[in-house]
């Protein structure tokens, strides 16, 4: 599995469910269109694209450009990569017909295939760059959730929504979620150095 420093963004769950057994790296829904009236989602794009760079990596179907344009003109252009998939006739596997276009999206495309297209984008592959070899920082577990009271205690959603607030992280995270984009900005010692953990 390649480690990659930038937060990738794609459509839905199948393709982020797809890649994330390719990569290791924060890998960040849009919910389709959704994105283009979630302003908490956006401001968490903006601010991993900050911190990590960003990916964005959509279908190569209508829908996944229309998504692309809106964040080429809704993020820091300099703090974003563009990955294109090629364009691949057929329907993934779980669908019972190909869609509209008939192209298979992210989901649907060969791990080697997408790692090509992330190399291709300028993507960092930490494993591989020599100014990068440093040991990955140590991550947040769900047990250091529970430790710290945000999870499996009777008031762990009141803390979680205090934390959030806090770090200035969108209210509607769920626990997992939480957890991930935690560890693409803070880690646990990240959270640790604030006294958060």
């Amino acid at each position: 599995m390649e480690r990659i420093r930038e937060a990738i963004v794609v459509e839905g769950r199948y393709d982020k469910n797809t890649l994330s057994q390719v990569v290791d790296a924060v890998i960040l829904e849009t919910s389709g269109f959704g994105v283009f009236k979630d302003a908490e989602r956006l401001a968490l794009l903006r601010r991993l694209a900050a911190e990590r760079g960003l990916v964005v990596l959509t279908d190569s179907d209508g829908a996944g450009f229309v998504i692309r344009n809106f964040l080429k003109g809704a993020v820091d252009p300099s703090l974003v990569k563009h990955a294109y998939i090629p364009d691949r006739p057929g329907k993934e596997k779980r669908k019972r017909a190909p869609g509209k276009e008939g192209k298979l999206g992210v989901e649907g495309m060969p791990p080697q295939t997408l790692l090509e297209a992330l190399r291709k984008a300028g993507a960092t592959f930490l494993d591989e760059e020599a100014g990068e070899r440093v040991p990955p920082r140590r991550a947040l577990t769900k047990g250091d959730l529970y430790a710290a009271g945000l999870s499996g205690t009777a008031d762990a959603a009141q803390r979680r929504q205090a934390l959030l607030k806090k770090l200035d992280l969108p209210e509607h995270l769920s626990s997992n979620a939480m957890l991930e984009v935690l560890n693409a900005l803070y880690g646990y010692e990240g959270l640790a150095e604030l006294g958060l953990i």
